[in-house]
């Protein structure tokens, strides 16, 4: 009877010390965020907000622009853990990516996924795309928070599926000039609510007969040129900022914060006097140009 006492004490003994070892490594391992991005929401939501009108055609969306501002608030929300990357949601015909949804597949730690657009311009297929990716993530423990941008019910499940394993989903929405732009059943789902107003969204959207610069009234810089400038508005930044700002800035790359990219893009067009608004190449130049030169300067 005391050898089988003494034999399961040690079982017990063995059992504790295995999980006091798991704990500690989980305690160890930094938890990881995911950002979930319903384009057909933002383009609605934000077009309405800023532009007051839901046609793509109408406004310009500086896309890059704006999910690194997404990043870098997220950065900001879950300051000790890492980004896993955007997943950015659209409808396409036939799943084949447009020019635009081409370029921001391109961007560093974004993916792009496709759902299909039926002849209203309908997407279809995109909330179990979403509802797929969270799910999976989060089964494999490769997520412990999620942002979800969107405001569709049918996100719901997707919502549950990925709380189901242990994943935190943070909904994000957009403003509404009047009434809600989110459904309640979703509201209702999410760990945490967080709006983004209407100063987050103004230096990404703009009406397509407003643009301070006209694409089309001079010739195309190269992005040698673009980077020469960006390399000189880091050197002018360095000078009145110091290099207490520079440390701050520096784990952050390749981002950068809302703030210092969207003054970066309006001194640029300024100096170059040609608009870099959707120009994803170009614009992806300047902010080469900007590291490079601090980087040396460190």
């Amino acid at each position: 009877m005391n050898d089988d006492l003494a034999a399961l004490g040690a079982r017990i003994d063995r059992t504790n010390e295995l999980l006091t070892r798991m704990l500690a490594e989980v305690a160890k391992t930094p938890s990881t965020h995911a950002i979930f991005v319903d384009a057909g929401y933002l383009y609605a939501a934000a077009g309405r907000l800023v532009a007051g009108t839901e046609d793509r055609r109408a406004f310009d969306l500086d896309a890059e622009g704006l999910i690194e501002a997404l990043i870098d608030r997220a950065r900001s929300v879950f300051a000790d853990s890492r980004l896993l990357r955007v997943y950015w949601y659209d409808g396409a015909r036939r799943r084949i990516h447009t020019a635009e949804q081409q370029a921001i597949a391109e961007l560093p730690d974004v993916k792009v996924r496709l759902g299909n657009l039926n002849a209203n311009n309908q997407q279809k297929g995109v909330d179990s795309l979403i509802r797929t990716d969270l799910e999976s993530l989060a089964r494999h423990r490769a997520i412990s928070d999620a942002v979800l941008l969107g405001g569709d019910e049918d996100l719901v499940s997707a919502v549950e599926a990925a709380q189901g394993y242990g994943a935190r989903v943070h909904l994000w929405g957009i403003e509404a000039p009047e009434g809600r732009n989110q459904a309640e059943p979703l509201l209702w789902e999410g760990d945490s609510q967080r709006t983004l107003d209407l100063e987050f969204f103004k230096p990404y959207v703009s009406r397509r007969t407003a643009a301070a610069y006209e694409a089309t009234s001079g010739n195309r810089p190269t992005r040698e040129d673009v980077r020469f400038v960006g390399a000189q508005i880091a050197a002018k930044w360095l000078a009145s900022r110091g290099r207490e700002a520079l440390v701050e800035l520096l784990p952050g790359h390749p981002y950068l914060p809302g703030s210092v990219d969207q003054d970066l893009l309006v001194e640029a067009e300024g100096l170059l006097q040609y608009s870099l608004r959707g120009q994803a190449d170009l614009r992806r130049a300047l902010r080469d140009g900007f590291w490079d030169h601090l980087q040396a300067q460190y």
